[in-house]
């Protein structure tokens, strides 16, 4: 049985045929592909896209919906994560979709059920979702991606995004370049800077993290807004070059982008969010259906 619980879990050439499905889907119309299918979110931390997201794209498909509560569930009544996964298991879904603030429980549950389970977060670990639709949006953009330059900035170390990114884009042939304060680089080959103006004129893409502050033990730094001296994408930072913006969302406005980016042209993140559905659409299809 097929799982997604890191971006590596499908190859390039499934990912190629996955990409082409998501194309398809971008006309927004309903299918019957999955037609009396269930499909149940368990969601153990907030999340309105992502959630959102996958539940948008199994109802697209046709698909049945059940999405826990988990704060009114039997997992906050003391139920295990692995009894409540037992019981779900046992109504017969054909996927789940699981986020948890603890890494490495979508690998654990895979064990526990008898259908695709699909990794929609585990803590600082691994989002493959975001990584999919981030490489879409950027080969939507540029078609050819072999060599294109991406710099990640942000809070690296704590990001699964950046994780997924890291793993996928670099496999797919793009070069990743980290920018981030020391305290937010984790252990890496990888070119690393610590100022964005070192390398804006040789990215074609950057894509802005959230900051973690939920993640971090210590507080950082003094404000959000020391960060952003540092950290924030602006109009000015940007000037007329052709560099495409990427965020993962939620935005933290004006500490990671600012306001004349969010409305600029070169900001992807509404596309980001448009090509997160189709591409949702594509893995559930692929996973459920074959």
């Amino acid at each position: 049985m097929n799982h997604l619980i890191n971006s590596k879990d499908f190859s390039l050439d499934e990912i190629e045929k996955l990409f082409e499905r998501a194309t398809l889907f971008l006309d927004e119309k309903t299918r019957n592909i999955l037609q009396n299918k269930m499909v149940i979110t368990i969601f153990f931390e907030n999340s309105t896209r992502t959630r959102s997201s996958f539940e948008i794209a199994a109802k697209r498909l046709g698909a049945d919906v059940v999405s826990l509560d988990v704060s009114k569930s039997s997992s906050s009544k003391g139920e295990t994560l692995f009894d409540t996964a037992a019981n779900l298991d046992a109504m017969g879904p054909d996927a789940i979709v699981v986020r948890h603030k603890s890494s490495g429980v979508p690998h654990i549950l895979a064990n526990y059920v008898n259908c695709p389970i699909i990794n929609g977060g585990d803590g600082s670990h691994a989002h493959p979702t975001q990584a999919l639709l981030d490489l879409f949006t950027i080969r939507k953009h540029y078609g050819e991606v072999k060599g294109k330059k991406v710099a990640i900035v942000g809070d690296i170390k704590n990001s699964r995004v950046a994780n997924s990114n890291i793993e996928l884009l670099g496999r797919a042939g793009l070069e990743v370049i980290l920018v981030a304060p020391p305290h937010f680089l984790p252990q890496t080959n990888l070119p690393t800077f610590h100022k964005i103006e070192e390398v804006i004129d040789d990215v074609d893409v950057i894509m802005s993290l959230r900051t973690q502050t939920e993640r971090h033990a210590n507080q950082i730094y003094a404000s959000l807004s020391d960060y952003a001296k540092d950290f924030c994408i602006t109009s000015k930072l940007m000037g007329n070059r052709d560099i495409i913006l990427l965020h993962p969302g939620p935005v933290h406005r004006n500490v990671d982008v600012d306001d004349m980016m969010m409305k600029d042209p070169r900001s992807k993140i509404l596309d980001q969010v448009k090509n997160g559905v189709a591409v949702r659409m594509a893995v559930l299809e692929k996973l459920i259906a074959h």
